[in-house]
């Protein structure tokens, strides 16, 4: 699977880069049919602590599934949103194969 990272407002290093991909490629044993994979990692000026945000774009033919989560970390925001889109995916895969 492609995947596309882009840091907005900051410059990211290449261990949480590596950590985004290996943690994306995962997501390839819930549904294979995965494309392509935007993620957009932004830093929010708040005196919050919880201000990086964790925006991932899955494309898989027929659909583009969005899912943006808010953490004190971008692993622990990246860990978050790729949960949820396993739980997308595999809701997809069923789906589909229901249909059949």
């Amino acid at each position: 699977m492609k995947v596309s990272v882009h840091a907005v407002n900051f410059a990211v290093d290449k261990k949480l880069v590596d950590f985004v991909q290996e943690r994306l490629d995962k997501l390839e044993k819930y549904y294979d049919k995965v494309v392509s994979a935007d993620v957009f990692l932004k830093v929010e000026k708040t005196s919050d602590k919880e201000n990086k945000i964790a925006e991932i774009k899955i494309n898989v033919p027929g659909d583009d599934f969005l899912v943006k989560k808010q953490c004190k970390t971008f692993e622990e925001a990246v860990e978050l949103s790729s949960e949820s889109l396993e739980r997308l995916l595999v809701k997809r895969k069923e789906k589909i194969s229901s249909h059949i």
